[in-house]
């Protein structure tokens, strides 16, 4: 063999090294293109199914959108509306607590005031003059500063009085008798005095009515 087929013999294993490399590197970025077109691919495609929808179902879906936020909405407005409710019923509460907060204090003493009223009218034994006089004078006192008392409180007697038109609201008919002098449903008689506490009823006044 001639020194020249050697040489030729010795390249050929260095052309097949350089043309596998070739290959390779040709096929690297062949999976390098195909990862890049399917990354492509995936971010040019619908995001959300929302693009995918018909204008028919976004108008749908718009619509019970809109029908829920009202739903909520009323909601809203209804609750609002009973806790203003509730605010208010609790502030009458509390001015009618503190407006009527003697009303059993004021209905233990009513018991009292007639007492005083029944005992002023006592005719006493007028043979010790000075003593007689001296009770008058205390019952009429004490009598004027219960009056002062009730009415610092504003308890008031009710307007009932002979002639008077008989009213249900603060009267009480105990009985009915004719009368010449007085009109039908007119006052004959009181037996008892009735009371306010402001505008509130603490005791009807006991009356005898004309039929």
């Amino acid at each position: 063999m001639s020194t020249e087929e050697k040489i030729v013999e010795k390249d050929q294993p260095a052309d097949q090294d350089v043309s596998n490399e070739e290959e390779s590197t040709e096929v690297q970025e062949t999976v390098e293109q195909s990862i890049a077109d399917e990354q492509h691919d995936a971010a040019v495609e619908p995001s959300s199914d929302i693009d995918q929808m018909s204008v028919e179902e976004l108008i749908d879906a718009l619509t019970e959108s809109k029908a829920e936020v009202q739903e909520m909405k009323d909601g809203y407005l209804r609750a609002k509306a009973e806790m203003e409710n509730i605010r208010r019923r609790s502030q009458n509460e509390v001015i009618s607590a503190r407006k009527y907060a003697v009303e059993g204090f004021a209905s233990e003493l009513l018991n009292v005031k007639d007492s005083l009223d029944q005992a002023s009218q006592v005719d006493l034994d007028e043979s010790d003059q000075g003593a007689v006089e001296k009770m008058k004078e205390g019952l009429s006192l004490t009598l004027k500063q219960l009056d002062a008392a009730m009415t610092k409180f504003a308890v008031v007697e009710v307007e009932a009085a002979p002639g008077v038109k008989f009213d249900p609201e603060v009267h009480q008919a105990i009985s009915m008798i004719p009368s010449e002098e007085f009109e039908s449903s007119h006052i004959v008689d009181v037996m008892q005095k009735g009371f306010l506490l402001k505008d509130r009823l603490l005791r009807p006044a006991m009356v005898v009515v004309a039929s």
